[in-house]
């Protein structure tokens, strides 16, 4: 176990230990600290945590997309017995018989932004991924002409909303656009794995017109590769998902042409009130779709209003 992730452990335990029996104590499973768009996810469960009188136990994945670290986090929630656990999942599959096991043991599970494979949760906080992602590729379409070059820059695709946001997208842009090429930049929501992808197929392609992205990591690391490579500001289009605040910083600076956004901090705040729910054993609802916002150059300010950016 290496130095960081046994320090979250045992830091946990710490918290679990020090709680009065009378306060209830919430297990919260982020994928990413430093993520521009989980930690306005991260920030919404928090502050609802205070706003409700909880204790959050923050835990995470030693790394991005470390399934065996963030089961051994998640294992150690149940085994201190916490109330409820709200959980990103950075395997869909991979999380599910653990996920079967706590449920099992009457700890209620809220799957936050990730949805679970193969076990059933108490609740599912997210976006609607597969219906945003076919608005992304309708409105992508209209950035270029039929028969252009596009690159896409995938999620992680062992999870359910790298599959679900590439779908939709796939789904629309080709319904509008059936003669464009789409060459593929696969991640694993790694922003480096992004822009060394992008500039490949850059180097390769001479004549593509727009970089689409799974989300707003993908979408400053296709950034990157475009200034590497020397391209001005809408030499090529870009496109993002997420609303995160460096790609709509980004997109007023001219970089990015249009984003559709998941309400982050929503799916924070209402993931952890959902927990919060289960655990005092009132009814919640099994789907939560938190909505989006598509940002646009003129609608910018309007969405930077709404979530106080």
């Amino acid at each position: 176990m290496n130095k960081l992730l046994k320090a979250t452990l045992v830091a946990s335990s710490v918290a679990l230990s020090s709680m009065t029996v009378a306060q209830d104590v919430i297990g919260y499973i982020t994928k990413s600290a430093t993520n521009s768009g989980w930690q306005m996810i991260n920030q919404g469960a928090k502050d609802k945590a205070s706003e409700m009188g909880v204790k959050l136990v923050t835990v995470g994945p030693s790394f991005q997309g470390d399934l065996s670290s963030q089961l051994e986090v998640f294992e150690n929630l149940v085994n201190q017995k916490v109330n409820a656990i709200a959980l990103a999942p950075v395997d869909s599959a991979g999380i599910a018989p653990a996920v079967n096991d706590a449920m099992k043991a009457g700890i209620p599970i809220v799957a936050v932004d990730t949805g679970v494979s193969g076990a059933e949760v108490t609740s599912f906080v997210a976006t609607d991924n597969l219906a945003v992602a076919k608005v992304q590729g309708a409105v992508a379409a209209t950035l270029v002409d039929n028969g252009d070059t596009v690159i896409y820059v995938t999620g992680n695709q062992a999870q359910s909303t790298g599959q679900e946001r590439r779908d939709g997208f796939m789904a629309a842009f080709k319904a509008a656009r059936p003669d464009s090429k789409i060459l593929i930049a696969p991640t694993k929501w790694n922003s480096d794995e992004a822009q060394s992808g992008v500039e490949a197929l850059l180097n390769a392609n001479r004549d593509v017109k727009m970089v689409v992205n799974a989300w707003d990591g993908g979408t400053m690391g296709a950034m990157a590769a475009l200034k590497n490579l020397g391209y001005r500001k809408g030499q090529v289009k870009l496109v993002g998902f997420d609303g995160a605040g460096d790609a709509i910083e980004a997109m007023d600076d001219g970089w990015v042409h249009a984003d559709t956004a998941q309400m982050l901090y929503q799916m924070g705040y209402q993931g952890v009130e959902a927990a919060v729910n289960a655990a005092r054993g009132k009814k919640v609802n099994p789907r939560i779709d938190t909505g989006f916002f598509l940002v646009t150059p003129t609608t910018s300010k309007v969405y930077k209003a709404m979530v106080g950016m």
